[in-house]
């Protein structure tokens, strides 16, 4: 029981020199690279920057304990603290010490929903959000994140909260745009954005090993936060008008108790949701794709526990809501990371840059951060998804359309729980009507096929008809009424064969439907029969009085019932 709530005991016993050493190394690494992060994802959720370097403390070793995923590093990341920002901007003005505690409150409810979670084995929540409204959200979650650093790119003061009226503000403003501040921003959001189109492809023409290469293009933001400040402090930019982060608080975070304010909670308990199950999705999403790379598994009910132990460890060490990150995660994978302790390692590095370097990031620009978040965003935005989903699938491509529109015009909040809501609805649509096919024999074999597809053999007498959908509330009615008017359009009708092969579940509205049909088609001197009854199926219908009343048989299978109940063959 023990190793099954701390995974840290599966491993731990296990652990040598050989993978401290690469922990060891992977944790340096992400140190290093996380920490521009870490401030710039703090900045966008509207809080002070040192709360980014909180966050990646505390919550780090939580996850440490309590993950099962061996590369996945946990701290702030940009959609989750998109999400903040916009959750918290509905009950405090940011720079307010009430903005402050509502941080601390919402990643204490996101901790305790994950828990919960958790503990009640709900990973399949996350099965509710179909890919193409999670790659529609975050696309157009990318696009608001970098509408909302335009203004600090231009050094440009903007008031607008909402998408299109910011963008309209921003055109205006164009004119007093800080020459300065453009500079930085603008020439590190080229810098960063050549670096990963250009650098790995030009650094191993030089000659330099894949990996290396690999490292230092993706220390871009790194080289672009030494350069900027340096050049802040030097020319004393920041006496020109160029926003810098300021004076940092040196040391450790204290001691947080977030109060309970039952009216506060209960503003934050949706947004606590919404962040929670999003955040998990993106953290399982890609601790499975790595775990697989490995060939190793992780458990999502048990991330749950983790994620929600990293959240509550947050609340209580004036951090942030925190999940895993893309970027992060994969400097660790790729620096070598062997177990969560590589975590443990980034927080000790990341806790020392708090009680020694903050000084050092006095001049570190806005806009630079900026920049950061705007490259570091481009990998939310899927178009080949969206164009993918349009050639595919129309119904999905709506849901996705939907949740776009309505995350750029109403916000994040309103985007996810629309093309949730939308996705259930299209699902129940679709299988509220299913597919059915009246099937024949392929000539000298036991094959069946949909007769309006494949050349078969019919038997005027006989109907074999597949269904191919589950059958549950929704669709029960449906298939009464495609029974009744094949027979009403067969006068000559005697056995009507339903061949559930694709049928996993009756549930008890289809089981009425059933016996409904039974019963009618017994008034019409018709016999029904089922076929291919999955096992688990069986079961269920072997504790209902359906069998002992079914006025027919059931069949092992399709040709079976041929074979049993077919008269001279019609072509």
């Amino acid at each position: 029981m023990f190793k099954r709530y701390l995974p840290i005991l599966t491993w731990l016993p296990h652990y040598n020199g050989r993978l401290g050493g690469a922990d060891l190394l992977a944790g340096i690494i992400v140190t290093v690279m996380v920490i521009p992060q870490s401030l710039a994802y703090a900045v966008l959720a509207g809080l002070p920057a040192v709360v980014g370097l909180y966050a990646s403390l505390l919550p780090l070793l939580a996850y440490t304990l309590l993950g099962t995923s061996r590369t996945l590093a946990v701290g702030p990341v940009a959609i989750v603290a998109l999400m903040t920002g916009a959750a918290l901007s509905g009950v405090a003005a940011p720079g307010t010490p009430e903005y402050l505690h509502a941080a601390l409150v919402l990643a204490l409810l996101s901790g305790l929903i994950l828990l919960a979670m958790g503990l009640l084995r709900m990973g399949f929540v996350a099965n509710f959000l179909s890919h193409p409204v999670i790659a529609g959200f975050l696309s157009a979650s990318g696009v608001l994140i970098a509408a909302s650093q335009a203004g600090h790119l231009l050094g440009i003061e903007l008031t607008a909260p909402d998408l299109f009226p910011r963008l309209a503000e921003l055109i205006l403003a164009l004119p007093e745009l800080h020459l300065a501040t453009f500079a930085i921003g603008g020439g590190s959001l080229v810098f960063l954005l050549l670096l990963r189109q250009y650098g790995r492809p030009a650094l191993r023409r030089i000659g330099l090993p894949r990996s290396l290469a690999d490292l230092i293009t993706r220390a871009g933001p790194v080289f672009a936060v030494l350069a900027t400040t340096t050049a802040t402090w030097r020319l004393e930019l920041a006496e020109q008008g160029v926003a810098v982060i300021g004076d940092i608080p040196q040391g450790l975070p204290s001691l947080t108790i977030p109060g309970f304010d039952a009216s506060l909670w209960h503003a934050l308990l949706i947004p606590a949701l919404l962040i929670s199950v999003v955040g998990f999705v993106e953290s399982v999403s890609m601790g499975q794709m790595l775990a697989a790379r490995r060939r190793e598994r992780i458990s999502p009910n048990q991330e749950l526990i983790g994620l929600g132990g990293a959240n509550v460890a947050a609340a209580f060490t004036a951090g942030m809501p925190v999940s895993g990150g893309l970027t992060r995660t994969v400097i660790n994978h790729d620096a070598g990371a062997q177990t969560p302790l590589a975590g443990f390692f980034a927080a000790i590095g990341i806790g020392a840059v708090t009680l020694f370097l903050t000084p050092a990031l006095h001049h570190l620009p806005i806009a630079t951060l900026a920049a950061t978040i705007t490259v570091s965003i481009l990998t939310l935005i899927d178009l080949p998804m969206i164009r993918q989903t349009w050639r595919y699938s129309r119904s999905d491509f709506t849901a996705m359309a939907v949740t776009i529109l309505l995350t750029l015009v109403e916000g994040v909040e309103a985007g996810i729980i629309s093309g949730v809501a939308l996705s259930i609805g299209l699902f129940l649509y679709r299988t509220s009507r299913p597919h059915s096919a009246l099937v024949g024999r392929i000539a000298d074999t036991e094959h069946f096929r949909n007769m309006e597809r494949h050349e078969t053999e019919t038997a005027s007498h006989l109907a074999l008809l597949r269904i191919d959908e589950s059958l549950y509330f929704a669709n029960a009615r449906y298939l009464e009424d495609t029974v009744y008017d094949l027979v009403a359009a067969r006068p000559g009708l005697e056995h009507v064969v339903l061949i559930c092969s694709a049928v996993n579940l009756i549930d008890a509205s289809a089981l009425e439907s059933l016996d409904a049909i039974n019963a009618r088609l017994k008034d019409s001197r018709v016999t029904l029969h089922l076929a291919e009854v999955k096992g688990p199926v069986m079961d269920r219908l072997k504790r209902s009085d359906f069998l002992d009343d079914l006025s027919g048989r059931t069949f092992l299978s399709t040709y079976a019932a041929w074979r049993e109940l077919s008269r001279p063959i019609e072509s």
